[in-house]
């Protein structure tokens, strides 16, 4: 799985393929849709970027007919999340726990009536 990760992370790591995971998130898409969105690279090139997207388990190709239709495979992304954030999921929610209960505590020592002394 580490060695996945690895392959996950270099992957991630190009700003082309996050870009095409960032039109992939709005929905499926067909290969030519996502290579007009890139003018500066050949077809060839955005086609490598998409392959290597595929060989990670980040993107799904299906063929209807000569068209390939991509879509976003946001598991990979989930568990490299699972394993590098939720790690900090406890703390985060004990530090939240206490922002709450000491302005819950500060608005009831605001609200508590002023006594008179004799």
């Amino acid at each position: 799985m580490s060695d996945n990760m690895d392959h996950i992370f270099k992957a991630l790591a190009d700003p082309t393929r996050r870009e095409i995971l960032d039109l992939l998130r709005d929905g499926p898409k067909q290969t030519t849709e996502i290579v007009e969105q890139f003018p500066n690279l050949s077809r060839f090139g955005v086609m490598k970027h998409i392959d290597v997207l595929r060989e990670v388990g980040l993107v799904k190709t299906r063929s209807e007919g000569r068209r390939r239709i991509n879509s976003l495979n946001v598991n990979p992304i989930r568990i490299v999340a699972e394993r590098w954030i939720s790690k900090y999921e406890g703390y985060w929610t004990n530090t939240l726990l206490r922002v709450k209960e000491s302005a819950e505590d500060t608005k009831a020592v605001k609200k508590k009536p002023k006594t008179k002394r004799a």
